[in-house]
């Protein structure tokens, strides 16, 4: 199977010293510094794309009606798909998913879906019987690092920007009503996790953010931190060497500012999106009392 070429015995040496010496990175950025961040909305409501340098993510949100699971009959289904492709980059095979895919998936159904960032209950329409299915689909379409980090908050992105169609119950009857009869209805989202993902070396003494794929194969272990605007939402070490609890600590004060700024910018966005598409609907929205970001 394909794999991403490894970094010459040269190159590693060069940015290994350039860090641990001078504390210099190859693209000049600082130790603590995003690379430039990027969020479009396409036509379609729920689909955001989100470029960080030269990582690009495209994610579409989806819904269905459908029929409840037996354990959970009064809340609706939440689920997310990720897709590594080879046009993302060779190291990437479709139908054959990488450790690096398995991981992603498996962060993000933690980040987002096991933190409740969904408010599931309020995708139920009859108890038992029908609610709503929302899908998440997560494309790469480039590949150079910061993959995790890039994946989360274009699916928050989209998930804020999402809007299923309203719909009402007079008795056993169910009405899914089109956008032109009635106004759409955004998620209920109780709270927007961002994945931060820092990259350690020199023996976990250095600390770096949104590594490039470079730097993420030269690296001695990473940490992803899933914060929002007030809290840890979870963490995720896999592997490596280990780190000082208070190099810790300060990881997760960085992660909740950088979530902060992170929401702050999305929900600027969005804001300035949906004001562009239809003002009755955003009339409607406020005179109800739903806010645009959850």
């Amino acid at each position: 199977m394909p794999r991403i070429a490894d970094v010459s015995n040269v190159e590693k040496n060069f940015i290994l010293e350039a860090l641990t010496s001078s504390k210099l990175r190859l693209d000049g950025r600082q130790l603590d510094q995003y690379r430039s961040i990027d969020l479009t909305y396409g036509q379609q409501l729920g689909n955001a794309t989100v470029t960080l340098g030269k990582t690009k993510v495209n994610v579409q949100i989806s819904a269905e009606v459908t029929k409840p699971s037996e354990e959970r009959k009064f809340d609706g289904i939440f689920t997310i798909t990720t897709e590594l492709s080879p046009i993302a980059s060779p190291g990437f095979e479709i139908g054959r998913p990488t450790e690096q895919e398995v991981l992603l998936s498996r962060i993000l159904e933690k980040a987002i879906r096991r933190s409740r960032a969904i408010d599931t209950e309020s995708l139920c329409i009859v108890a038992g019987q029908k609610c709503w299915s929302v899908r998440a689909d997560v494309h790469v379409l480039d590949f150079d690092g910061g993959l995790t980090d890039a994946c989360c908050i274009a699916t928050m992105a989209a998930l804020h920007h999402f809007r299923r169609p309203e719909v009402s119950v007079e008795g056993e009857r169910v009405t899914i009503h089109t956008m032109a009869e009635r106004v759409p209805v955004p998620l209920s989202i109780l709270h927007s996790p961002i994945c931060v993902t820092f990259s350690f070396y020199a023996d976990g003494e250095l600390v770096l953010l949104d590594a490039t794929a470079k730097e993420e194969q030269v690296r001695e272990a990473e940490m992803v931190v899933t914060a929002n605007d007030f809290e840890i939402c979870q963490i995720a070490k896999h592997g490596g060497k280990p780190v000082d609890p208070a190099i810790v600590v300060k990881c997760f004060q960085v992660a909740i500012s950088k979530a902060r700024e992170m929401n702050k910018s999305m929900r600027a966005r969005l804001t300035a999106d949906l004001a562009k598409r239809d003002i009755r609907g955003q009339s409607a929205e406020n005179e109800r009392g739903e806010a645009p970001i959850g």
